[in-house]
């Protein structure tokens, strides 16, 4: 195992928690024969497989459960090596790892261009997860910061809200329901919904928006990606339930209209999370601050957006 590269062991342990080659490829930016060269080398450093295919799935050997203990505990070591490093070198030359869900991708990369032209000479890891992949992250200690909506119930998490996330029902411009007023919650029930995928922090917050008053929904269509749900609802397949955040630019140019429904709104809020007991690096102590004191009006600046 003298030979054996960190690559091999992070690509390695990505396979291993997702249990496929396919999906670890997209989470690290590689192509699916990249990662399955640096599976191959780091069994050629073992001796022995890691993996076995059964049908088509794969799973752990008992030397690949064994490994992934191992190579867990490294990167961990490594991990926190970078942290002791970052936090001697301070603010500029420090190092920002921060994730955020993916509705936060349309305004966050702003808010970080905002922050390093105060404070030039930082290194930034931007991640952008599902919920599921953000709560791992923060779960394993793979960023220092989360951004999201819903902060985790079961991890000992400090959870401080900086600014509020509006969720609202957008439709095409040319929809029926557009141009009236007070629209009684009611009216959407035969009216087709493009919706995103349970478990989602935007599913979660649609629940929790209608609360039980429209239990029969008419979802027609579930879909993964805000950016194809929007595109769908530009095209006439139905309405949707969306974070204001990520329609601004529809809004501005006309593609997609706000229904005027009783009770939205649905206001929510950002929330950035850390581990409790986690020793934030300098730089990610700055951003923290930053954001609490100028995440609300920097993104409503941004969005064009006030609620």
């Amino acid at each position: 195992m003298k030979n054996a590269t960190l690559r091999q062991l992070k690509v390695f342990e990505t396979v291993a928690r997702r249990l496929s080659f396919s999906r670890a490829a997209e989470e690290l930016y590689l192509t699916q024969p990249a990662v399955s060269i640096q599976v191959k080398q780091l069994e050629g450093h073992a001796g022995q497989p890691l993996f076995e295919q059964l049908g088509k799935k794969i799973y752990l050997t008992p030397a690949g459960s064994e490994m992934l203990r191992y190579a867990r505990a490294i990167i961990q070591q490594f991990h926190e090596a970078e942290e002791a490093m970052a936090r001697l070198q301070g603010i500029s030359g420090g190092k920002l790892n921060v994730s955020v869900i993916s509705a936060g991708d349309y305004f966050f990369p702003r808010l970080l261009a905002e922050f390093t032209r105060r404070n030039p000479g930082i290194t930034l890891n931007l991640a952008v997860h599902n919920r599921e992949e953000l709560l791992h992250q923060l779960n394993d200690n793979l960023t220092d910061l989360a951004v999201m909506v819903r902060p985790p119930q079961d991890l000992d998490t400090t959870n401080l809200s900086f600014a509020p996330h509006p969720y609202v029902i957008v439709a095409p411009p040319d929809h029926h329901l557009v141009r009236k007023k007070n629209i009684p919650i009611s009216a959407l029930a035969k009216e087709p919904f493009v919706v995103r995928e349970k478990g989602s922090d935007t599913r979660n917050s649609m629940e929790e928006g209608f609360a039980g008053r429209l239990p029969n929904l008419n979802i027609a269509m579930e879909i993964t990606s805000t950016e194809t749900i929007k595109q769908a609802v530009i095209a006439g397949m139905g309405i949707s339930f969306l974070s204001a955040h990520t329609i601004s630019l529809e809004l501005q140019v006309g593609n997609l209209a706000v229904l005027d429904v009783q009770g939205f709104p649905v206001l929510l809020n950002w929330f950035l999370v850390h581990r409790k007991n986690k020793r934030l690096p300098p730089v990610a102590e700055a951003f923290k601050n930053f954001l609490l004191s100028e995440g609300a009006s920097q993104i409503e600046h941004i969005t064009r957006l006030r609620w």
